[in-house]
């Protein structure tokens, strides 16, 4: 099981729980999502699980979590999804793009990326590289091999950049 952020709209971001192969929220979450009160996102899992569109047996679960006296109930990505689609909210039409964007890039490229998490994740890289490179110099402590082996990282780093600028820009192109 793992926690990772699997939406940003600048104003909420969405950290999930990742088990079973399938990304699992609670209410609470569901709730600062699509910016609707408890009550509307209960009575829509309700609906969901009332009209049969999704099974609630592999669907729902409880997890005890920290500093809770009883077990939370968790919901698949799916339950999400529909509730996503039933919400009217400024909130909830931002999800529906946002998911409606990430679906199309899979149909049509066969992948969907997040472009801004893999720019910061490889600037940090880069960073942390660079550092340990001036504090390798600094301390004349490089062998030919790793000076042959910095320089290729470096050069690794470049053409990952060189590809999700070229990414970036057609991007652009095809939004224009």
């Amino acid at each position: 099981m793992s926690d990772i952020v699997i939406y940003e709209d600048g104003n909420v971001e969405l950290k999930a729980t990742v088990e079973s192969e399938s990304i699992w929220l609670n209410q609470k979450q569901i709730v600062e999502l699509f910016g609707k009160d408890q009550s509307v996102i209960s009575r829509h899992i309700n609906n969901i699980f009332k009209d049969k569109e999704i099974e609630e047996k592999s669907n729902m679960q409880k997890m005890h979590i920290a500093n809770s006296d009883k077990p939370v109930k968790f919901y698949s990505l799916d339950i999400v999804l529909a509730v996503g689609y039933r919400t009217n909210s400024a909130k909830s039409i931002k999800f529906r793009q946002w998911a409606t964007k990430v679906l199309k890039d899979y149909i049509i490229k066969g992948y969907a990326l997040n472009q801004k998490r893999l720019q910061e994740q490889k600037l940090q890289e880069l960073e942390d590289t660079l550092h340990l490179i001036r504090q390798s110099i600094d301390q004349r402590e490089l062998s030919e091999d790793e000076a042959k082996g910095f320089v290729e990282i470096m050069s690794n780093y470049a053409k990952s950049w060189a590809l999700l600028q070229g990414y970036d820009e057609q991007s652009l192109l095809e939004a224009a």
